[in-house]
């Protein structure tokens, strides 16, 4: 007497990676998902599973890369400035390094909003462009996703004077 067993089918794969498309970063919990990766124990260990990036990642990245060049003394409006010294002088509080940036992910793609606030007596031209080149390079060799635009907002100029007044010169009381 013989049986025959019956193979069990898996599905393959599909050729294409899954994405999920993301709202921009002003909705709650925005996340890419870069691909969806196969399944079974005979994929490759690099290929199994599913990965993810919240649009925070994208705004901490960004928000650093600008930081690091020369000449960008802060980021954010005036506002969001005043509100982020605030914060940061609170015990416990920590900077907020997304300050002034606005991100929109979508599945494979990004593009990047930046509000700077440069050093009086910088080229603007000069440091938006290593500001652009600096955010994307970040961006693309951290999460992978292609930046499609690095929009640059000057909003203020910080004037050496502006340090001197921050510091009280005499007191007018005993």
């Amino acid at each position: 007497m013989t049986t025959t067993q019956a193979a069990a089918t898996v599905p393959a794969a599909s050729a294409s990676a899954r994405t999920d498309v993301t709202k921009p970063s002003g909705s709650a919990g925005g996340t890419t998902t870069l691909g969806s990766g196969a399944t079974g124990a005979a994929e490759p260990a690099a290929t199994r599973g599913r990965t993810s990036i919240a649009d925070t990642v994208v705004v901490k990245i960004a928000g650093m890369a600008a930081r690091e060049i020369p000449g960008v003394h802060d980021m954010g409006g005036g506002l969001s400035r005043t509100l982020g010294a605030v914060r940061d002088r609170v015990p416990g509080g920590r900077p907020n390094v997304g300050r002034g940036v606005k991100v929109e992910v979508g599945e494979r793609q990004t593009a990047i909003d930046l509000d700077l606030v440069v050093e009086y007596g910088v080229a603007i031209t000069d440091v938006a462009h290593d500001v652009r080149e600096n955010v994307i390079a970040a961006v693309e060799r951290t999460t992978g996703l292609e930046v499609v635009e690095v929009n640059v907002t000057v909003n203020d100029v910080h004037l050496p004077e502006d340090d001197d007044e921050a510091t009280p010169s005499e007191t007018r009381v005993a």
